[in-house]
């Protein structure tokens, strides 16, 4: 049987991805009882990663663990690739010494050929194209909280080029809600379909939204556009004004690092900080769920 992946949310399955929440719901209700299962028990998962992280490594690395697995943290220095070795290469020796491999780099195009050669489960834990690992814990973290996302609306606010972009433009697709991106002119997602709406107006997007949404301005690799970029985002803030815009009740969520003044301002950020480190704290339990579902 050949073996699953996941690498990016275009085309991924609403079954497989009501499979993975049901599992990091078991999970997480489980969590450090002697009911927790071990399905990584005997298993090594290699994390090759180009990018810093935080929540995405410790995730990972934290979830192998209490899965009964052991991690084996790669950075693109450590190994061959850093001095220019195939990923294809990397891919055939590796999948023939560790159980699966999740990968944080640049283009996805290397997580799609290293699970192509490698033969062994593979997880793109973000790419300059997409983050599939955050946004199913975005949808995971909203109907924990809200109920089903079927039907609703989630203003998207920012840079909405950027990875997280995409991925919830897929997304939208796959579990049938609208989001509507406020971004500015040239900032704006190329994902198109009839569950994305584009607009450059801020409060347009948030009018009636069941969630808020935002991502820092400057994404990793965009460093060198910093001052060009905080100019175009000034106006693209989620502060208490566009907050009223929302639905009463409405959800306020961020992927982090969070950079207060900038994308949110201190006063939003806190006050709904329950819900965003819920969010945090999730991607440990949807991680789990994605791992399960991959080896079962």
């Amino acid at each position: 049987m050949a073996c699953k992946h996941l690498l990016g949310l275009d085309g991924f399955p609403l079954a497989a991805a009501r499979e993975i929440f049901t599992r990091a719901a078991r999970y997480k209700a489980e969590r450090g009882t002697a009911a927790a299962e071990r399905p990584l028990a005997g298993q090594t998962w290699a994390l090759i990663f180009s990018k810093s992280s935080t929540r995405t490594r410790v995730s990972f690395e934290v979830g192998i663990r209490e899965m009964g697995g052991e991690s084996l943290f790669l950075s693109a220095t450590d190994i061959q690739l850093g001095r220019g070795e195939p990923i294809k290469d990397t891919a055939r020796v590796l999948g023939r010494m560790v159980h699966g491999a999740v990968i944080r780099t640049f283009a996805q195009a290397d997580v799609d050929e290293f699970a192509r050669f490698g033969a062994i489960p593979t997880v793109n834990a973000l790419t300059d194209e997409e983050h599939p690992c955050q946004v199913l814990t975005d949808i995971f973290t909203f109907e924990e909280k809200r109920g089903p996302i079927v039907g609703k609306r989630i203003a998207f606010i920012g840079d909405a080029a950027c990875n997280m972009g995409r991925s919830w433009a897929y997304a939208a697709r796959t579990f049938g809600f609208q989001v509507v991106f406020a971004a500015p002119a040239g900032y704006e997602c190329p994902v198109t379909h009839g569950n994305v709406v584009h607009t450059h107006s801020p409060a347009e997007a948030a009018r009636g939204a069941d969630l808020l949404y935002t991502d820092v301005w400057i994404s990793m690799g965009k460093e060198a556009e910093s001052a060009q970029r905080l100019k175009d985002m000034e106006p693209y803030q989620i502060n208490a004004a566009l907050l009223a815009e929302a639905k009463p009740g409405a959800l306020v969520l961020h992927c982090l690092p969070a950079y207060r003044g900038k994308e949110i301002t201190e006063e939003v950020l806190e006050a709904h900080a329950g819900d965003i480190f819920d969010q945090a704290e999730n991607r440990l339990h949807v991680q789990k769920g994605v791992l399960d579902w991959l080896v079962r």
